[in-house]
């Protein structure tokens, strides 16, 4: 008798192994998917609105560096304190993408880093990646941005991708 009783808690633990897996399985993407490679598009429901894409220009004196982006203003706008970011990667390295606030100075759109931080200094904002199907990426920003401009761009790299929030 006692076999017997065994296997039906093991053929219902099975069960419900099964069924907790379905429940957790993840659902296909069906959002929009970008047009182009290696370029992250704000989304806004179902449209997707490129990022501008440049090379930041940096100068370095004592450790310091200031990374300075043309321009007063990035034509990619979002009214989302908060935007996700969907990506379609070919070479783009979205692993280590990081998101800085830019100020405007001087007609540009500058970033200045220090080789000693300073407490209330530029800072990485968290951002979260996840995968929505094979090459495809979403990037989700993990705290409140204020309005004004911003910048995607991958660690090693002075390629950003640049955007503000209104």
């Amino acid at each position: 008798m006692k076999p017997a009783k065994i296997r039906i808690v093991k053929q219902s633990s099975l069960a419900l192994f099964v069924l907790s897996l379905s429940v957790f399985a993840q659902e296909p993407y069906k959002g929009p998917v970008p047009d182009k490679s290696d370029l992250p598009f704000i989304r806004h429901a179902n449209k997707l609105i490129p990022t501008d894409v440049g090379e930041a220009k940096d100068d370095s004196a004592k450790g310091d560096t200031i990374y300075s982006v043309s321009g007063t203003s990035a034509t990619s706008r979002t009214p989302l304190t908060e935007p996700s970011f969907i990506v379609k990667v070919e070479k783009l390295n979205v692993q280590q993408m990081q998101l800085y606030k830019m100020e405007v100075k001087g007609g540009q759109r500058q970033l200045f880093l220090s080789a000693k931080p300073k407490k209330n200094g530029p800072r990485a904002i968290r951002i979260s990646l996840d995968p929505l199907s094979t090459g495809l990426y979403k990037l989700e920003v993990q705290e409140p941005l204020e309005n004004g401009e911003y910048c995607l761009s991958p660690g090693g790299s002075n390629t950003v991708y640049c955007f503000a929030v209104y």
